[in-house]
């Protein structure tokens, strides 16, 4: 059980508007950047992965040498200036290194999410030009053959983790390729790109997940990355060649990709997690002091931790508060900026013994700044690991805005906000309530998409789509996504992620999903969590064959309805869950029910569940 949180949220300013100045900074071309720092670091580590179950180095030098390999076998390929090339894969060294090189020949890069269907990587594809592709073996290689099968001009696919080839003449092995451009010495042709690259050129199209309708590649130059770079110094504590960053959310996202640029460019170590479900094991292996994540990691790890101590000893139990109460009394004090008392210091430390750095052990016990984002964390949840010394740093940002608007100072900051803007960037509250952002991190606009560009970007301002509120202090708290904002019949505005976030905190529960649109009361669609369920149902004497006949059971589903109502007691009445329907199977990103970063696609949810939707309003 995690301490109750003493620190109130800050009350809302009465101004709708901040900014945070900052003296003008240089714009650069990311690619001069990152060559000069390659050059610098010589034989010191830059990117770790596995390899047969090894975790094997590459240096500085190594990735220096592989990138200008990879260049001259672009240009090579027939790359020019400003064309399109796109990457399909999970996260892994050569991901970096085709992003990197395709930068040092001025083209453009094109992610696309290893997750995504058939038909869409025929559309991105399609829609942005791109004529090279960069794609894992396997799965992934199949879209490409597919998309070609349906007509999509591809000069050159090349395949990374060995094995056999697709057939067809486009088709290259990755070694291959290095050891063409290494013979084809093109350096020179490279030289004469980069003596006329630009900040302003562009960097990379990413495509939206296009949840609302097709992606839309988000234009964004080298500028917004350089930029974004020398804000996160300014507000962030150095980073340098000791820490190590974890690599695991997909790159094909802003969030990993500008992270693991600004590591690049902070010359820490890039450690890469090939496969997302492998987290927690890998963990432990690297020691992450870095890593980027979305509140569903700390979500689960909290549901495990807190199903272990419900079923531990009295005295366990006892010991476990304590050491939580301690930890958070230390962390109040050193984010309001105020000295630890010698007496809490000696308590704390005792704590962090007995308690607290085995449940960073967990986390590779080392971490230093865990940046969280994507969706909100609920208050308990991040108390607790600030308590137990996993400082969990909230931001906020956008595919549109180079990721981060605003995220905590780790010096000072309220939980319950996704923190203050970045140097450089303004953040306003439009007369309707939307998030507005502006700065040299917005992007440049849609690929081919001028209509929706200027609905989206009005005299430099970006309308986010997000609601959400400026504090007293100036940090930002976010409600929800105004589309997704549940309008019910008796016409009354239902936030759904605050909703969801706040039953989702209970140890009992996985996954939720709002559901009311244009209904007389709201509703959700409730993943329980089976682990701490099965164990209290054993404990309870409630017999059971699988998890269908668990959660048909009235005793198990009177649990999840007081724990809904226990959770919800403070919201609006219309803002409270009347009916629920408990399911079986987790929403998925292969299901097509979740994002590539574990957000739940409510409307596919609503659609894929849509008969158990209608029966919790049959009769009213």
């Amino acid at each position: 059980m995690a301490a109750p949180s003493t620190a109130s949220s800050p009350a809302l300013r009465s101004s709708s508007v901040t900014a945070s100045p900052v003296a003008e900074v240089e714009a650069r071309h990311v690619a001069h950047v990152l060559d000069e720092r390659l050059g610098e670091r010589g034989d010191g580590t830059a990117l770790r992965h596995l390899v047969g179950g090894q975790w094997q180095d590459i240096s500085w030098r190594e990735l220096a040498a592989k990138v200008r390999d990879l260049s001259s076998a672009l240009v090579e390929a027939g790359v020019a200036e400003g064309d399109r090339v796109a990457i399909l894969a999970a996260n892994r060294p050569e991901w970096t290194m085709a992003d990197l090189a395709i930068l040092r020949v001025r083209g453009v890069s094109v992610p696309i999410h290893a997750t995504s269907s058939s038909s869409q990587v025929a559309f991105i594809l399609k829609d942005s030009g791109a004529r090279v592709v960069f794609v894992d073996a396997g799965e992934p290689a199949s879209k490409v053959v597919a998309a070609l099968g349906a007509g999509v001009p591809l000069d050159r696919v090349i395949v990374f983790g060995g094995g056999a080839l697709p057939e067809g003449a486009a088709f290259a092995d990755f070694e291959g390729t290095l050891a063409r451009g290494r013979a084809a010495a093109r350096e020179d042709e490279v030289a004469a790109r980069l003596s006329r690259a630009t900040p302003d050129d562009l960097l990379t199209l990413l495509y939206t997940s296009g949840t609302t309708g097709e992606p839309k590649g988000v234009m964004l130059p080298h500028s917004a990355f350089t930029v974004t770079c020398t804000y996160h110094d300014l507000r962030l504590p150095p980073i340098g060649p000791d820490d190590v960053s974890l690599c695991f959310l997909p790159l094909s996202h802003i969030f990993e990709r500008a992270w693991t640029f600004y590591i690049l460019y902070r010359g820490a170590v890039t450690a890469y997690c090939e496969d997302p479900k492998k987290v927690s094991e890998v963990l432990p292996q690297v020691r992450p002091t870095l890593m980027c994540a979305v509140p569903r990691l700390y979500e689960k790890a909290y549901t495990k931790i807190q199903e272990r101590v419900r079923s531990s000893s009295a005295p366990k139990r006892a010991l476990f508060r304590w050491a939580i109460g301690a930890g958070h009394a230390v962390s109040l004090r050193r984010r309001a900026g105020e000295a630890v008392p010698q007496l809490l210091a000696l308590r704390h430390a005792l704590a962090d013994r007995l308690v607290l750095a085995k449940i960073r052990a967990a986390f590779g016990g080392r971490p230093r700044l865990f940046p969280c984002a994507g969706a909100p964390l609920a208050p308990e949840i991040e108390e607790f690991f600030h308590s137990v010394g996993v400082f969990v740093c909230q931001g906020y940002g956008l595919t549109e805005t180079t990721a981060t608007v605003t995220c905590h100072d780790p010096s000072r900051f309220h939980v319950g906000t996704v923190g203050s803007p970045l140097p450089g960037v303004e953040v306003r509250i439009s007369e309707e309530g939307e998030v507005l952002v502006k700065g040299r991190t917005v992007m440049k606009g849609y690929w081919n998409r001028p209509e929706e560009t200027a609905a989206v970007l009005r005299d430099g301002w970006l309308r986010t789509g997000d609601a959400g509120e400026i504090c007293e202090d100036g940090t930002l708290k976010i409600t929800d996504r105004i589309k997704d904002l549940i309008k019910t019949a008796g016409g009354r505005y239902v936030a759904p992620q605050h909703v969801e976030t706040t039953i989702g905190a209970d140890p009992l529960v996985e996954q939720v999903a709002v559901i009311g649109e244009g209904r007389s009361y709201v509703t959700a669609l409730v993943v329980p969590a089976f682990e701490a369920l099965e164990k209290w149902a054993r404990a309870a004497g409630i017999s059971f064959s699988g998890r269908d006949d668990l959660v048909r059971n009235e005793r198990v589903l009177d649990l999840l309805k007081r724990t809904i109502e226990e959770r919800t007691k403070d919201l609006a009445p219309w803002e409270k869950v009347r009916k629920f329907s408990l399911l079986t199977k987790e929403f998925s990103v292969e299901g097509g029910s979740m994002t590539p970063t574990q957000k739940v696609r409510r409307r596919a949810a609503a659609e894929l569940y849509r008969d158990r939707i209608e029966e919790m309003y049959t009769g009213d």
